[in-house]
């Protein structure tokens, strides 16, 4: 038989791409397709477990009791995100434990909006609508990503953000039409979330490294740029409507366009959070760290279980 050279394996995963014929994990993949996935989902993985802490702050604190149980019920589902993410990076050869130590050490990244702090009770507002916001804007299109894993995997996950960023738009607007302090301390949350949530989309399309061979890949179906824009030209109107004001003085809609025009992000300080600079990164990954270290016993006792159960069955 004939071997197939690497440039034709190369030459059949891309019109296999082009034609939109999902990747599964059995079949052949570059190594720069099969490395890119693995760093993209298990960001997006550590992401879902390190955005439970700003949330799970306010669990004991919630106002009433059905505030209470919806956080709870938010919180449990990015649990639930990060444990099917994991499992989609685990189909591409990586490795769980490794994985989440890479978090802990640092060489693993995670969305920089989680290194801020939640403040009062109207953040939990401004991360529902703004943060779980964005970050449909950005998984919506996964589901149609080459990679059939990863698209599966998202399309639970976007019907539960949906219901994420309803209940956020619902706290802020809560507190919009309450009184004046109950307004202000929205406006005041959506003034510190504004931008950290632009920046959630990544750096501008010319400073970004990987958004061209994901999009050939089509990993990514649109650009850094074009999901910020479409995240702009919703989420405006809709601070609009409930009386708050987008902290943007240069913001303006463009007739011609009809697009908003916002600003310029202070990528310094989103580059400066990457790196671990931020207000809560030591915080977060302190909190993840202990988290392993605490539950090492609980492992354990499992695998030690399961080994007896083994034993018990081949003997």
């Amino acid at each position: 038989m004939k071997e197939v050279s690497i440039d034709e394996l190369k030459r059949r995963f891309q019109e296999k791409i082009d034609k939109d014929i999902k990747i599964e994990p059995k079949d052949w993949m570059p190594d720069d397709y099969r490395q890119t996935l693995i760093r993209q989902i298990s960001q997006h993985a550590h992401s879902e477990i390190v955005g439970m802490l700003p949330e799970g702050n306010w669990i004991t604190r919630a106002p009433n009791l059905r505030r209470k149980a919806v956080l709870l019920a938010k919180v449990q589902d990015e649990a639930g995100h990060g444990l099917y993410l994991y499992s989609a990076a685990e189909t591409l050869g990586a490795d769980r434990e490794e994985t989440i130590d890479d978090l802990h050490t640092g060489k693993a990244k995670y969305s920089s909006i989680f290194n801020y702090p939640t403040l009062t009770w109207a953040d939990m507002g401004a991360i529902g609508w703004l943060v779980d916001g964005a970050a449909i804007m950005n998984q919506v299109p996964l589901c149609r990503c080459s990679y059939g894993p990863y698209a599966r995997a998202m399309v639970r996950v976007c019907k539960e953000e949906s219901f994420h960023q309803r209940q956020g738009f619902e706290i802020m607007t809560t507190l919009a039409k309450g009184t004046p302090e109950q307004k202000a301390m929205a406006q005041d949350a959506l003034n510190r979330f504004w931008w950290p949530a632009l920046m959630m989309f990544g750096p501008n399309d010319a400073d970004s490294k990987h958004t061209e061979q994901s999009m050939r890949w089509k990993i990514k179906r649109h650009t850094n740029d074009e999901l910020r824009q479409q995240f702009v030209d919703v989420t405006v109107p809709q601070a609009e409507m409930i009386g708050l004001t987008v902290p943007d003085k240069d913001m303006k809609f463009n007739e011609a366009t009809g697009h908003y025009e916002h600003g310029p992000i202070n990528w310094d300080e989103f580059w400066e959070v990457v790196k671990g600079n931020g207000p809560c990164n030591k915080d977060r990954i302190d909190v993840r760290r202990s988290a392993k270290e605490k539950g090492e016993w609980v492992r354990e006792a499992a695998n030690a279980y399961a080994e007896k159960r083994a034993r018990r069955k081949s003997a």
